[in-house]
C-alpha cells in the first residue's frame, strides 16, 4: 500500500495539524480504500480559525468591492489553471468520473465566482430620501461578519464555492469545514484561495459531526451556513438560536417529476433518467420521484427502464459512466435498504442491486407501483433510484407532488404551455422547470422551502444573503 497523504487544516494562511494529532482516514468510494488521513478538529482549532476570521474581517469589511472582485476573479483564473489537480482530488473524494468532473463542475465553479465577483459591485438598494420634514434617510449594506460554513459531500468543490464566493464578495471572512469524508478538494481550494486573499480572509478546518457543531456554537461567527441533511440543519438551527446567529439552510429534496400525457415520452424518459442518476442520484434536486399520467405510464416505465439498464457505473477514468459510487459505506447501506424494504405492490423495473465488490457502486434503479405513503416515495434516498406512480389529473398530481416534506425543486413536462404555468404556480417548490430538469445558473437563486431549509445560493438574492442592512437617518437642519 502507498504511503497515505496527509491533510491540514488551513488557518491564518498556514496549514497546520489539529492541535491534538488526531486524524481521520479518507476513503476513495471507487475502490474502498484509505488514501488520506485529515485533521480531526477539535474547540482549539476551532477557537484558532474562529480568531484568524475575527481578527481579518475589519480590512476585508473596508476593502473597496473592486478589490475583493480582483482578489475573486484572481481565485477563478488560478481555479482554470490548476482545474486538473482539482479534479483529481475531487475524483479522490468521490469517485466522480474525471470526464464529467471536468466539464460539469469547472466551468460552473468558474463562472459563479465571477458572477459573485461581479456582484460585489452592484449591491442595490433604496435611494436616499426625505421620508421626514428635515430629515434625509438612506440604507447601508454591510457584510454580516465571520461566517461558519459546513459543505456537503455529494459535491465538495462545487458547495464550497457556493458558501465562500458570495460570502467573500460581500465582506465577510470565512471559516469552512468540508465533510469528514471529503475534504481534500477543499484543501486544495484553501491553497488556491490563500494565494490570493490576505491570512485569516479564508479558512478551511477538517473534522466530523461534533467540529461542524463547535463551529456553529462558537460566539464569535454571525452566520452558519450549512449544505447537508435536515436532521443537520434541525441541529445547527437549533444552535445558532442560542445566541441568535444568521442562519442559512440548504437541505434535503424530493423532486416531483410530472409528466403529463401530451409530453414526448421517449424524450423525458431519456432527459429524466440523466437528471435522476447524475452523480449516482446523490444531489437534493435529482429527478428521482416521477408522477406518470395513467394514460402513458406503461409506455414511460419501459423507456426509463432502457434508459437505466443502459447507464453505466463504473471507475472514475472510464469516458462512458453516466456516475460513479455512491460515496461512502453507510451510504451504500442506505440506499440498499430503501431498496430491501421495498413493499409487495412495487416492482424492480431495472436494477436494484450492488454492483462489484470493490467499492460503493449501485446500479442505476427504476421501480414502479409505488403508493404515496410508501417509505421510498416519502424519504430522500441519495440514491441512484427513480421511483414511478400514476396519476389520473392535474389535481391528483399536484397532491402528489406536494405531498412530502421537502420543497427544493420540481419539473413539469408537457406541450400545453396554459398547462404548464398553472403547474408552476401550484408547485410548492423553490423551483420549478418545464420540459428539462436540474439546468442551474449563476444568476438564478437555489433554495427549497418546508424542510429542504431556508436561504437562497447563487444569483443576487445569494448575495444579499451574507449582508446586512442598516439605516442611517441625518438631519438638514
Amino acid at each position: 500500500m502507498s504511503e497515505l497523504r496527509t491533510l491540514r487544516n488551513y488557518i491564518n494562511g498556514e496549514f497546520t495539524d489539529a492541535a491534538d494529532g488526531r486524524t481521520i482516514e479518507v476513503i476513495n468510494p471507487a475502490t474502498g480504500e484509505v488514501y488520506a488521513t485529515s485533521p480531526l478538529s477539535s474547540a482549539a482549532d476551532v477557537d484558532a480559525a474562529m480568531a484568524a476570521a475575527e481578527a481579518a474581517f475589519p480590512a476585508w469589511r473596508d476593502a473597496t468591492p473592486s478589490e475583493r472582485q480582483r482578489a475573486l476573479l484572481k481565485i477563478a483564473d488560478a481555479i482554470e489553471e490548476r482545474a486538473e489537480e482539482l479534479i483529481a482530488a475531487e475524483s479522490e473524494n468521490t469517485g466522480k468520473p474525471l470526464a464529467l468532473t471536468r466539464d460539469e463542475e469547472i466551468p460552473p465553479m468558474v463562472d459563479q465566482i465571477r458572477f459573485f465577483a461581479g456582484a460585489a459591485r452592484l449591491l442595490e438598494g433604496k435611494s436616499a430620501g426625505e421620508y421626514m420634514d428635515g430629515l434625509t434617510s438612506f440604507v447601508r449594506r454591510e457584510p454580516v461578519g465571520v461566517c461558519a460554513q459546513v459543505a456537503p459531500w455529494n459535491y465538495p468543490m462545487m458547495m464550497a464555492v457556493w458558501k465562500f464566493a458570495p460570502a467573500l464578495a460581500a465582506g465577510n471572512t470565512v471559516v469552512l469545514k468540508p465533510s469528514d469524508t471529503t475534504p481534500a478538494s477543499t484543501v486544495l481550494l484553501a491553497e488556491i484561495l490563500g494565494e490570493h486573499l490576505p491570512k485569516g480572509v479564508f479558512n478551511v478546518i477538517c473534522g466530523d459531526r461534533d467540529t461542524g457543531r463547535l463551529m456553529v456554537e462558537h460566539h464569535v461567527p454571525a452566520m452558519a451556513s450549512i449544505t447537508g441533511s435536515v436532521r443537520a440543519g434541525i441541529e445547527v438551527a437549533g444552535s445558532a438560536a442560542k445566541d441568535v446567529k444568521r442562519v442559512h439552510l440548504e437541505l434535503g429534496g424530493k423532486a416531483p417529476v410530472v409528466v403529463f400525457e401530451d409530453a414526448d415520452i421517449a424524450k423525458a424518459a431519456e432527459e429524466i433518467a440523466v437528471a435522476g442518476l447524475f452523480n449516482a442520484g446523490q444531489d437534493c434536486t435529482a429527478a428521482t420521484r416521477v408522477l406518470v399520467h395513467d394514460s402513458v405510464h406503461d409506455e414511460f416505465v419501459a423507456a426509463l427502464a432502457k434508459e437505466a439498464a443502459g447507464a453505466k457505473t463504473g471507475q472514475p477514468d472510464d469516458e462512458d459512466v453516466l456516475f460513479g459510487p455512491l460515496n461512502n459505506a453507510a451510504q451504500l447501506e442506505k440506499v440498499s435498504g430503501f431498496v430491501e424494504r421495498l413493499p409487495e405492490h412495487a416492482k424492480v423495473e431495472a436494477g436494484g442491486h450492488r454492483v462489484g465488490d470493490k467499492g460503493y457502486f449501485y446500479a442505476a434503479t427504476v421501480v414502479s407501483g409505488l403508493k404515496q405513503d410508501d417509505e421510498i416515495v416519502q424519504n430522500e434516498v441519495f440514491g441512484p433510484v427513480i421511483t414511478v406512480q400514476r396519476f389520473t389529473d392535474e389535481d391528483q398530481a399536484v397532491g402528489y407532488a406536494n405531498d412530502v416534506e421537502y420543497a427544493l425543486a420540481s419539473s413539469v413536462w408537457t406541450k400545453d404551455h396554459a398547462r404548464a404555468m398553472r403547474m408552476s404556480k401550484r408547485l410548492d417548490f423553490g423551483c420549478v422547470w418545464i420540459n428539462t430538469h436540474i439546468p442551474l445558473v449563476a444568476e438564478m437563486p437555489h433554495g427549497g422551502f418546508k424542510k429542504s431549509g431556508y436561504g437562497k445560493d447563487l444569483s443576487a438574492y445569494g448575495f444579499e444573503d451574507y449582508t446586512r442592512i442598516k439605516h442611517v437617518m441625518t438631519s438638514l437642519g
